[in-house]
């Protein structure tokens, strides 16, 4: 871990009691023990109930499939990624120094993994308000972002209608890199937009989640333009 925790308190909006328990949704389990797997796991239900609320509020026109969907595109591994990226979490991690060497700190598993964990522990140290309210101020820029008349509709398959709309030609999915032993392997997947110059890269536990995140960035992209 090469960054002051403070720093990270203050990102959060959340200062803790016992640091103990922030130290341990830090700790990646090549690190050692104790380690945030537990808390990842609390921590990954605790934020879905918290979706779920803020959804259930926005949206109250929405069916329950369709509510139930667009949790799953918030809470999933791309959206965990994009918080934790913001956070700068990845400079706060304990790792292993295997983990270290390879990139762990960058990879998009071990952040989500991680943010989980953190949402936990603010819940252990201060109770579930407290876990609420921090995921409430992260997660308010997707939430805002959410158009549920396109939120069904897969990247891949907005950002081929978002092309054909302009008669510009498909992209192109290039595999760059697959990192990781054959369990837990991350696919790097780049989208190549070639008739505006644009390439864009995504990370996934699959290949498809890697050319979806891709497909994401680009149409992000695209559309600022």
């Amino acid at each position: 871990m090469t960054s002051d925790i403070t720093k990270l308190q203050a990102r959060i909006g959340y200062r803790f009691s016992d640091s103990a328990v922030l130290l341990q949704a830090l700790t990646h389990r090549s690190f050692g023990q104790p380690n945030n797997e537990r808390l990842e796991f609390l921590g990954d239900s605790i934020l879905n109930c918290v979706v779920a609320m803020r959804l259930f509020e926005r949206f109250p026109d929405l069916k329950e499939g369709e509510l139930s969907r667009l949790r799953a595109s918030l809470v999933r591994q791309e959206g965990l990624h994009r918080v934790a990226t913001e956070l700068d979490l990845g400079a706060y991690l304990r790792l292993g120094e295997g983990e270290m060497k390879s990139g762990g700190f960058r990879r998009p598993s071990i952040l989500a993994d991680a943010l989980e964990a953190l949402f936990a522990a603010v819940n252990l140290d201060g109770g579930f308000d407290s876990a609420k309210g921090v995921i409430d101020r992260l997660y308010a820029p997707l939430v805002d972002e959410i158009n549920p008349a396109a939120a069904f509709k897969d990247a891949k398959t907005a950002l081929q209608e978002w092309l054909q709309a302009r008669k510009l030609p498909l992209p192109s999915y290039q595999t760059m890199n697959v990192h990781g032993e054959a369990h837990a392997q991350e696919f790097e997947v780049a989208c190549v937009v070639d008739a505006v110059g644009l390439r864009e890269v995504g990370r996934g536990a699959s290949r498809r989640a890697a050319e979806q995140q891709s497909a994401e960035a680009a149409l992000a992209q695209l559309k600022k333009s």
